[in-house]
């Protein structure tokens, strides 16, 4: 049975510097950790691709995380040496200001501070609003554009939250577990299956924050037979969420998304999954998502590709600071295991037969 540990590997992978379409620090990591590889190989897009041969070639098996996170650009530099920026996925205003970022530059790291007008300068009006993103900056401790420069910022230099991944016991806090996690849970997956039916393709998927880019040149690298994409899943076990907008919840099992806006699962495959959790004991929860993951352009390879989410229940994604359990990550795992040794080519051509 899997036990979690090499969280030395989480704690870098979360830690790691990789807004969407800059993701090749944590690309190098990925391929430095994958020593189990047969062969690896990248799209032309920038997503890396593991493969590990089982006792056969087919079927193959895609199990994916992706490797960005949502991040900035710098937009501009003001004369007085502020930055301002877009953002690369979604982030919600209320979640930015005081938050401490990585910019890259060609000189390097620098750490900035995103802020606006001082509070104590706000007008009662101001006070009572909520100040969006177009009214933010980052400060760097430039007091002109020149000094700035100097630093070596420049337009479209890219910048990322700054949050050291930390444990409370089996709770684990950090930024990018969205989705560090899942790409983590592929890693280990990779690395202590064996004597399995088919080949096995660990993916890495790049730019899937800004629209599952990666996810669908990698499909044509890999021709996949299955596609599990593996991926955080929104906990709701915090005030104000009522159940029926989150049912999933941290400590209670990986989740098996039943249905989100990119994509409607194999239901085979996703019978064969609960199947499988249930015999192993392991506890699991299903669950719907608002938004979209990998899996919605896995699953329209060519004439199609049976495909499935399993998430990692995690609190306050889209966020600096998210919080997960060690708990759901090794359940997560050993799902992933025991539903890819489950995948023999006889199953595979059931999962779209009539």
């Amino acid at each position: 049975m899997y036990t979690l540990s090499n969280l030395d590997l989480l704690k870098e992978l979360s830690e790691k510097f990789g807004p969407s379409g800059f993701e090749d620090e944590v690309l190098l990591t990925v391929k430095n950790n994958a020593s189990f590889a047969d062969e690896i190989k990248m799209d032309k897009l920038g997503s890396l691709v593991i493969v590990k041969r089982g006792r056969s070639e087919r079927p193959r098996i895609l199990i994916a995380g992706h490797a960005d996170e949502i991040g900035f650009v710098i937009s501009s530099i003001t004369k007085e040496g502020f930055l301002t920026f877009r953002t690369i996925g979604g982030w919600a205003d209320q979640v930015l200001l005081a938050q401490r970022v990585m910019i890259r530059t060609k000189k390097g790291y620098i750490h900035g501070v995103i802020a606006s007008k001082p509070p104590h300068l706000l007008s009662p009006e101001e006070r009572n609003k909520l100040i969006t993103k177009d009214k933010m900056y980052i400060d760097i401790g430039a007091t002109s554009k020149e000094e700035a420069e100097s630093m070596g910022v420049r337009i479209g230099d890219p910048a990322a939250p700054w949050s050291p991944f930390t444990l409370n016991g089996k709770i684990a806090f950090g930024k990018a577990f969205d989705d560090r996690a899942g790409l983590f849970a592929v890693l280990e997956t990779m690395r202590n299956i064996s004597d399995f039916p088919g080949t096995i393709y660990g993916v890495a998927t790049v730019q899937e924050e800004v629209g599952l880019r990666g996810a669908q040149t990698s499909a044509f690298v890999v021709e996949p037979d299955v596609a599990i994409a593996v991926d955080v899943d929104i906990a709701g076990d915090v005030p104000g969420i009522q159940p029926s907008e989150a049912v999933s919840a941290i400590g209670k099992g990986p989740s098996i998304i039943t249905f989100d806006m990119s994509m409607i699962p194999n239901q085979r495959l996703k019978e064969l999954a609960i199947e499988v959790a249930e015999s192993l004991g392991i506890k699991y929860q299903l669950s719907t998502v608002s938004g979209g993951t990998d899996a919605g352009r896995f699953h329209l390879y060519k004439a199609g590709c049976p495909s499935l989410v399993i998430g990692i229940p995690t609190r306050h994604i889209h966020s600096h600071t998210s919080v997960m359990s060690l708990d759901d990550l090794e359940n997560t795992i050993r799902l992933l295991m025991g539903l890819v040794m489950r995948l023999d080519e006889r199953t595979v051509e059931g999962l779209t037969k009539i």
